[in-house]
């Protein structure tokens, strides 16, 4: 080695370590809170009954509209205040919790399911079958939520199952659009072409070839779906279209305290800051998988 050479190694070491301290950096500072909020989330949603220290349906007319504990009048009976009914709002914030939690468990697998299943289709077999289920996608994206939910209320009433329902059948075209990409680009890889020669049958190539190399995007999709999730079932609550009126739920939380945003602030406050937190924390976990599971990006960290 020489001695030019043994004078620039320590430099491209340092500049090659540079970029992995900073990951970690990240991931310390970023990363870690996030997964703490995330399992606090889903803590206080499993938990819910134990933690909350009041029934969130229970109406005690005279102590409505009370405020925060730490806010003149409040008292430590009411940590966060109470509604307009006189529900503890602390009890019913747990609770929308478990609302909140239930949603995403059920909507987020089921709609990468259907999505990724007709992604892989569509672009496996091409031709026909690749116009006829984008153009259904097309269509599925081309019409509002907002009025298949309202329909959905007027036929069968508010209730969660229609939430779940609702969300399902709009959230699985952006999982088949991105998969239906990723495997155009895969079924021309030599693995693939290889199977094919070999006699592997579609169904063998398509789970044991495809899928095993799709498992990073939608995981990436599966984490950043879970803010969209949470923000329409509180909007569709808002909007009285969601879980059934009386159910503690974020967003019906928040419908009902905008009558009384002038005199009782921590009504509306306290429920969106939930809202906003828990939006936050997963899309910056999903940002987060993207970097660490895409080796696209790898190079540019």
């Amino acid at each position: 080695m020489t001695t030019e050479q043994t004078m620039i190694l320590p430099g491209a070491l340092a500049d090659a370590l540079r970029p992995r301290k900073r990951i970690r950096a990240k991931t310390l500072f970023t990363v870690l809170p996030c997964l703490l909020l995330i399992c606090v989330f889903v803590g206080v949603g499993i938990f819910a009954p134990v933690l909350a220290p009041q029934d969130p349906k229970k109406v005690e007319l005279i102590h409505k509209l009370e405020p925060p504990a730490w806010q003149q009048g409040g008292s430590w009976h009411h940590a966060l205040g109470t509604d307009n009914l006189g529900r503890d709002v602390l009890s019913r914030l747990i609770y929308g919790t478990r609302i909140s939690l239930l949603v995403v468990a059920l909507t987020v697998p089921l709609s990468a399911v259907w999505g990724v299943t007709v992604g892989l289709l569509a672009a496996w077999y091409a031709g026909a079958t690749d116009k006829v289920l984008m153009r259904i996608v097309d269509v599925q994206l081309a019409m509002p939520a907002i009025l298949f939910a309202i329909l959905l209320a007027a036929v069968f009433g508010p209730s969660l199952r229609n939430v779940i329902i609702l969300i399902i059948v709009w959230g699985w075209s952006g999982y088949a659009r991105v998969i239906r990409g990723e495997t155009l680009s895969l079924r021309e890889r030599d693995y693939v072409l290889g199977a094919r020669a070999a006699g592997a049958t579609d169904f063998r190539i398509l789970t044991r070839h495809l899928l095993p190399n799709l498992v990073n995007s939608i995981v990436i999709l599966a984490t950043l779906e879970i803010a969209s999730v949470i923000l329409v079932e509180a909007s569709l609550s808002f909007l009285g279209v969601g879980v059934a009126p009386g159910t503690a739920s974020w967003g019906a939380m928040v419908a009902e305290g905008r009558t009384f945003i002038t005199i009782a602030w921590w009504l509306i406050t306290i429920p969106g800051i939930a809202i906003f937190t828990v939006s936050l924390v997963a899309n910056f976990m999903g940002d987060w998988l993207r970097d660490a599971l895409d080796p696209r990006l790898k190079n540019i960290r």
